[in-house]
């Protein structure tokens, strides 16, 4: 089955992932766990210019690369599907204590191991998932 995988920008993506997580642990001390920053920004009432400028910035990025490119989000998946997603998605990471972003990329800098096994849970998870519902199920095309 052939995938759409693009090694250039997943390189260039993952690049500027971690630029931007150096940046902002280097720049203020802090850690770019997107949960956490979503979060914070949602609770605290004041001090938090830094987190609306973070996500800010990852939505304006996003954009301008659907824009530049000309691709196109997918669509037609079943509404109920993505709220079950979603809610998973939310409620693994209150679980696991923060997201991918925050695992993956800072935690494995910082050689956590809650992240480490954080990290080999979703990653595992994700790869069966994606077997069963390609290879087993021909869910996904």
């Amino acid at each position: 089955m052939e995938t759409a995988f693009t090694p250039v920008t997943a390189l260039i993506g993952g690049v500027l992932i971690g630029l931007a997580a150096t940046l902002l642990y280097a720049g203020i001390g802090r850690i770019a766990g997107i949960s956490g920053i979503v979060n914070n920004a949602l609770e605290q009432r004041t001090g938090h210019s830094w987190q609306l400028a973070f996500i800010a910035g990852l939505i304006v990025a996003a954009g301008a690369w659907l824009i530049g490119s000309g691709a196109a989000p997918r669509i037609g998946f079943p509404l109920p599907w993505l709220i079950v997603a979603g809610l998973l998605v939310g409620f693994g990471t209150r679980l696991g204590n923060g997201c991918t972003s925050g695992h993956g990329i800072c935690g494995l800098a910082r050689l956590s191991k809650r992240s480490l096994l954080a990290v080999l849970v979703f990653m595992g998870s994700g790869i069966i998932t994606v077997y069963v519902l390609r290879h087993l199920l021909a869910v996904l095309a």
